[in-house]
């Protein structure tokens, strides 16, 4: 049972940022939100030009630095988990809990499951016929894969039998920050264009099975939808099924000082970035 003061959430709605300052203002929201200095936020927001992201623990040698410059792409890492993103024409969320709010409670894949009934309650508005996938024990072959949308992961999202939602999760600071991408357009095989196979034979074996595991909201619905279509469908869709209310705010002065700090000191350093 949630009291009105969990049930009480700030909303963040943020201009477009490149990888290093969204990934530092999703860390410096944690911080706030885990010393109980800010509510329980929800952030969504977008990127100013395509990103890739690596997980916490994924080899920095998978991405292929040449390729991303020749592409005028960024690279960051960041602070949760799971294999490669490239974000662009998606909507991307973060949620910061305490680590002892009541959806936070009973470890990752316990808060994750709650967590995705907001998300399947948002895309269910937007006409998406949605389903969750069981529990998957990653095996030794799929830890080797580098891009999120290509490797199954338990209780995924899935529409017509392909993933739509790739989200990840850290637990630090006494707090709780899960984040996740869904691509709204485009091609969501552009990501191995930018990472790094052996030979042209892997890399096209790797479009393919992106292609054949992961779809766009258009591809699936047959037509187009706003970033703030899904983003108005996420606001209510976290509202309703988790008996939450939004309270529309911004982004503290000590948050901005302290994104600033971790742009300058983490997400911009190559010793973070090449940290594995």
């Amino acid at each position: 049972m949630k009291s009105d003061r969990e049930k009480l959430w700030r909303l963040i709605i943020s201009t477009p940022a490149n990888g290093a300052m969204n990934m530092a203002l999703d860390e410096a929201i944690l911080g706030a939100v885990s010393l109980k200095h800010m509510p329980p936020t929800l952030r969504l927001y977008s990127w100013e030009i395509p990103c890739l992201s690596l997980g916490y623990a994924q080899p920095s040698s998978q991405a292929d630095a040449e390729r991303l410059r020749d592409h005028r792409w960024e690279l960051v890492r960041r602070p949760t988990g799971g294999r490669a993103i490239l974000h662009t024409d998606e909507l991307t969320y973060a949620i910061a809990i305490p680590h002892d709010h009541p959806i936070a409670i009973g470890g990752v894949l316990e808060s994750y499951r709650r967590l995705s009934r907001g998300l399947i309650v948002a895309l269910q508005m937007l006409g998406l016929e949605v389903e969750i996938s069981p529990q998957h024990h990653i095996t030794k072959e799929e830890r080797k894969k580098p891009v999120c949308f290509e490797v199954p992961s338990s209780y995924e999202i899935t529409v017509q039998g392909k993933k739509l939602v790739g989200s990840a999760q850290v637990r630090r600071q006494h707090g709780v920050l899960q984040h996740g991408a869904i691509p709204l357009n485009g091609d969501i095989t552009r990501i191995c264009q930018v990472l790094r196979f052996e030979s042209p034979a892997l890399r096209q074996r790797a479009i393919e099975r992106v292609r054949g595991r992961a779809a766009t909201v258009q591809s699936l619905l047959g037509y187009p939808v706003t970033w703030q279509q899904v983003a108005d469908a996420l606001i209510e869709g976290f509202s309703n099924a988790l008996d939450l209310t939004f309270q529309s705010s911004q982004l503290t002065a000590q948050e901005q000082e302290r994104a600033q700090e971790l742009v300058a000191d983490r997400y911009t350093c190559s010793e973070w970035t090449n940290r594995i």
